[in-house]
């Protein structure tokens, strides 16, 4: 029998009912008119699902259940089967749930069994797994059987029957990543139609993994798998990056956009569930079916009786074909994903533009490209009549109907700020390709020195103590040089919020800027940057990525942006610019680091992910840079593990940053490490015992 399933992306908001609800209505009646008899939706969209410790408060419940009574009698969600994701209390015990129901009849709720409780998930704080085989007679609340005049239904993991038409079983974002998935028991007891509601976050290189167990999943064990997943920033440091899906017997027959301003974004497909049959005709699978154990069944009498009423021809309805995966490279999906992510923070926080100080360094650059490419995405929305979009961009822009952004460039120069902030210490260079870039992409720029304000500071501090602190050049110590580099950069971060409230007031518009930071993941891993600098801002776009993909993206946005300048910034060798420049000296942050970039991130990959102390860090890089002594391996992993001991205080306040790499050191979210460390003495003292055993044998 051929059947039009459904299922989307949607950018809902933690706490946002209405708005939830209403792109909930609208993925529905978008389903609809195409024809699709089921629509399936992200993990508790009706909340959003990044509303953290919100979870624990009954009100959040409440509200979700007032938000599902709305749908459920809504007329738009009539006569298709939905499945809806919220937050559910039973006997006082919070669920993360699904609920399954057609014309204003709950079918089914089914709970999460398996919770995402690692890396930036914490749902074991709020949420309880369901007990396998449990099923249960749930009570609806009571303005529930007001509005259907249901009073009970089923509680517990189960699938929805429709006679010999098709069968339909639910797994939610986690399940599909654990040994044991829930759809290869699906699988083995007949369903054929297999959901999965997610709220999965992107991070660079991570979608092709979360793709290959969808596929994976089906091709095994045949089927149809709707994948649905949240959109956009839910309000925190994650971006969930859609790429809604639905797969049959290994083969992808719809895909949605990985990052997209839409709202709201609803892909079908049209599926003869005879080749399900077929492909799952083989004598091991069924020697496997007879051995499994049969799901609880929940009968949809209505949706039965309405399909029958329809009688769809096998011959009358063509199919939807197999189509080829796409995959952004990591260049793209650093030039999207931070830009979306910008993009709605903006929108939702009413501000009236963003503010960045612009060194001339690479960091600062990309900052700025990736506002200049969400300027992009808003123009190319526009001309595709995204009402949302062009209202937001109105707003923002201090314009009325029928004006449309239609230039990257001027929306750039109405909503994005850059100042450079030079003293003595800066070059020409830095100075003339910060200018050269905001040009290039229209950017409202302004440049000053700020070495009046440097030196006010240092003779305040002279007249107290009587002390005159020198740079190490200059023959200062280095505690005098590290406290006059450390002056300039406070003071890049005082005038970036003194600018970001008072340039739209000189320009003549209201509301004030959001600053945006620029330190990359690596340098707040080894903690090289000052504390309260211009690293400290609002939100941080590239505070999750490394320096050495930073790099690749600016060089592939010069191509595809065509934007030449773009090459001067790679080529430029990465310095601060705090200490003064002479004929033997000239800054270096690789150099001050005692590492690159490049090492940076082997180092950070090995702490996080592969969860490696000094001492294991340093027995895998001994094999792994063969190239290097022993000795010299051991003063790399020393000299990291020291900094980044000493330095951990500074994650405590380090700006919230996208998220996209899994060795990300944000504190309190991602890495739950204490900043008070003792810089690893005995494990040193075991590196230092092997080094000198090497040297005698």
């Amino acid at each position: 029998m051929p059947v039009t399933l459904a299922t989307c992306s949607l950018n809902q908001w933690a706490l946002d009912f209405e708005g939830n609800r209403d792109r909930i209505i609208e993925s529905i009646r978008l389903a609809k008119a195409q024809g699709a008899v089921m629509r399936t939706g992200p993990e508790l969209e009706v909340t959003g699902y990044g509303c953290l410790d919100h979870f624990l408060e009954q009100d959040t419940y409440f509200h979700s259940w007032q938000i599902m009574g709305e749908i459920l009698v809504h007329p738009d969600c009539q006569d298709i089967l939905i499945d809806v994701g919220m937050p559910i209390t039973y006997r006082n015990v919070r669920y993360n749930c699904r609920v399954v129901a057609y014309n204003k009849e709950i079918l089914m709720i089914r709970p999460k069994m398996w919770l995402a409780n690692d890396g930036n998930y914490r749902e074991m704080r709020y949420f309880t797994p369901w007990p396998r085989r449990l099923q249960v007679k749930f009570i609806l609340p009571e303005l529930i059987q007001q509005l259907t005049g249901q009073v009970t239904t089923k509680m517990g993991i189960a699938k929805i029957e429709v006679a010999n038409h098709f069968c339909v079983g639910f797994e939610t974002c986690e399940e599909l990543f654990t040994p044991q998935s829930p759809h290869l028991e699906m699988a083995l007891d007949g369903v054929d139609i297999i959901t999965n509601s997610s709220g999965s976050h992107h991070e660079l290189r991570k979608l092709d993994t979360r793709l290959n167990l969808i596929i994976e999943a089906t091709r095994k064990c045949g089927g149809v798998y709707l994948y649905a997943n949240q959109r956009g920033c839910d309000g925190d440091r994650l971006y969930y990056d859609g790429s809604a899906m639905i797969v049959m017997n290994g083969q992808v027959l719809a895909q949605g956009s990985q990052f997209s301003l839409k709202d709201v974004e609803v892909i079908t497909a049209t599926v003869d569930l005879e080749q399900v049959k077929s492909y799952r005709s083989s004598p091991s699978f069924g020697m496997q079916c007879s051995l499994s154990t049969e799901l609880e069944t929940v009968e949809a009498e209505k949706l039965l009786t309405d399909l029958k009423a329809k009688q769809i021809d096998r011959l009358d309805t063509p199919t939807t074909q197999a189509r080829p995966v796409h995959l952004h490279t990591p260049e793209e999906e650093i030039a999207l994903g931070p830009a979306c992510w910008l993009w709605d923070y903006l929108r939702r926080c009413r501000a009236a533009g963003y503010f960045v100080p612009l060194s001339g360094g690479i960091d600062s650059c990309a900052t700025a490209v990736i506002v200049y490419s969400m300027c992009r995405l808003v123009v190319k929305e526009a001309a595709e009549g995204n009402k949302q979009v062009i209202e937001n961009a109105r707003r923002l822009a201090q314009k009325e109907e029928p004006w449309i952004p239609t230039d990257p460039k001027e929306f750039c120069g109405m909503i994005f700020h850059t100042c450079y902030m030079g003293t003595v210490n800066s070059s020409q260079e830095t100075q003339e390709r910060a200018k050269a870039l905001a040009q290039d992409i229209g950017a409202y720029h302004t440049n000053m020195m700020i070495d009046l304000a440097v030196k006010a500071i240092i003779q305040v501090f002279v007249f107290v103590t009587n002390k005159t602190p020198k740079f190490r050049v200059h023959g200062g110590s280095d505690r005098e040089n590290l406290a006059l580099q450390n002056i300039q950069a406070r003071l890049r971060m005082v005038f970036a919020y003194l600018f970001a409230q008072l340039l739209p007031w000189v320009r003549g518009i209201p509301g004030s800027l959001l600053v945006l930071g620029s330190a990359n993941v690596d340098e707040s891993l080894r903690g090289y940057l000052t504390k309260y600098d211009c690293s400290s801002a609002d939100v941080n776009p590239i505070g999750g990525i490394s320096k050495t993909d930073l790099r690749k993206f600016i060089g592939w946005a010069g191509t595809e942006f065509e934007m030449p300048i773009l090459q001067t910034f790679i080529d430029a060798t990465p310095t601060a610019e705090l200490e003064p420049i002479t004929e033997t000296y000239v800054q270096s942050d690789e150099a001050d680091m005692g590492m690159t970039y490049e090492e940076l991130s082997v180092f950070g990959r090995l702490r996080k992910i592969q969860k490696f102390g000094p001492y294991s860090t340093f027995v895998h890089l001994c094999h792994e840079w063969k190239h290097l002594a022993p000795k010299v391996v051991a003063e790399k992993v020393k000299r990291f593990f020291y900094f980044y001991a000493i330095n951990r205080h500074k994650m405590t306040v380090i700006t919230p940053a996208y998220h996209a790499e899994q060795y990300s050191p944000d504190d309190n979210r991602f890495d739950l490490r204490p900043f008070l460390i003792r810089p690893f003495s005995w494990a040193f003292a075991q590196i230092d015992q092997v080094v000198e055993k090497r040297k005698t044998d």
